[in-house]
């Protein structure tokens, strides 16, 4: 730096702490600059914030907007345009839905329902990135223009102003001990700046319906994007419209169990689990009586260890002619197998009687 470069800076620091320390007025701009100056700093103000806010509405998640940012600065460096290069939460849950769907087959009602709804919410996801390219280049990019060329350079004008202020003051301070021409100097170069920082504002305020053409810009991309997406949900709704209906009109199917194995007690079988196998019993008939169920008892207490027995845990009164009839708590001793229909049973002192196998269930 020169001498006279340093003197200059001295003379700027010297009036800066005489005006906040020792309470010095310096020289007063008119309210028509600071008018201007304080609409341009709102303005700055304003275009800072709506660029962070646009970029929110945009992509709400803080990662994904660093990315974004980081995006944008290559693609201004390269001069492309390209995808937004984010995951977009309709595109999320579409590949969410659509994967479960599958897994539960286009079969199923909520199934292909799924699937309908989550490649309608990809197609939102395309729509949404279309949105976020046209509005990064028809409203963010040249806000950010603006912030970073036009309101820097009126900044710029403004601190060289200020810088040019300090220096007059203190020369005109110390009048007679400065030379006049110095100080006519000062005075000019003030002026100068004055004139450069109002004009510049000045413009930048005069020409704003350019920033209100790139806010139009961005309704207009909104507005485009909410015309598709209505579109694209008004044909999801109708297809899940007709499925409900599909479904509502389609006749319902009865649940049918599958047949309950039940054990045939066959002295005569070769079976290894007990002295008994396992066969299927069909179902019983609508508004037939429950079944009586018995417990399978160990075999020493029976009066023949090799024959089984139950006890009963209902009591049951006979209707046909052969059959046995018994009380809650009686022993039921297997002695003859007639056929796959009929067994021949006895109770503890009680006689002898046939009883249909479906009316009993043993268990171990």
């Amino acid at each position: 730096m020169s001498v006279a470069g340093f003197k200059k800076q001295f003379y700027k620091a010297s009036q800066l702490v005489s005006e906040k320390v020792g309470g010095a007025e310096g020289t007063k701009l008119d309210e028509d600059f600071k008018d201007l100056e304080r609409k341009v700093d709102v303005t700055n103000k304003a275009v800072v914030e709506v660029i962070s806010k646009t970029s929110e509405y945009l992509q709400p998640n803080p990662a994904s907007r660093a990315k974004l940012s980081m995006l944008n600065t290559v693609s201004k460096i390269r001069g492309q345009v390209k995808n937004p290069g984010y995951p977009q939460a309709e595109g999320l849950l579409g590949e969410c839905m659509v994967k479960y769907g599958r897994e539960l087959g286009d079969e199923t009602n909520f199934g292909g329902a799924l699937v309908d709804a989550g490649e309608t919410m990809k197609r939102l996801a395309e729509v949404k990135d279309s949105l976020d390219i046209d509005v990064k280049q028809n409203f963010i990019d040249p806000l950010q223009n603006l912030c970073d060329k036009d309101l820097r350079e009126i900044q710029h004008h403004l601190k060289k102003l200020e810088g040019r202020r300090l220096d007059y003051d203190y020369k005109k301070k110390r009048q007679g001990k400065i030379p006049d021409e110095e100080l006519r100097q000062a005075l000019e170069k003030f002026h100068e700046s004055k004139e450069v920082a109002e004009t510049s504002m000045y413009n930048i305020l005069e020409t704003d319906i350019e920033q209100v053409s790139q806010l139009s810009s961005l309704v207009e991309s909104q507005l485009q994007y909410h015309r598709q997406a209505t579109q694209i949900l008004e044909e999801l709704s109708d297809k899940l419209r007709e499925r409900m209906n599909e479904a509502q009109n389609r006749p319902r199917r009865e649940y049918t169990p599958k047949p309950k194995p039940i054990f045939d007690f066959d002295s005569d079988s070769q079976s290894t689990n007990g002295g008994y196998q396992s066969s299927v019993a069909q179902p019983p008939a609508r508004n037939s009586e429950p079944p009586f169920l018995y417990t399978r008892l160990p075999f020493q207490i029976s009066r023949r260890s090799d024959q089984p027995c139950c006890k009963a845990l209902y009591d049951f009164d006979p209707e046909n002619e052969g059959e046995l009839g018994f009380k809650e708590g009686d022993i039921i001793t297997l002695t003859n197998q007639i056929d796959e229909n009929c067994q021949h049973v006895a109770l503890s002192q009680h006689p002898s009687g046939g009883r249909p196998p479906t009316r009993l269930q043993g268990s171990s």
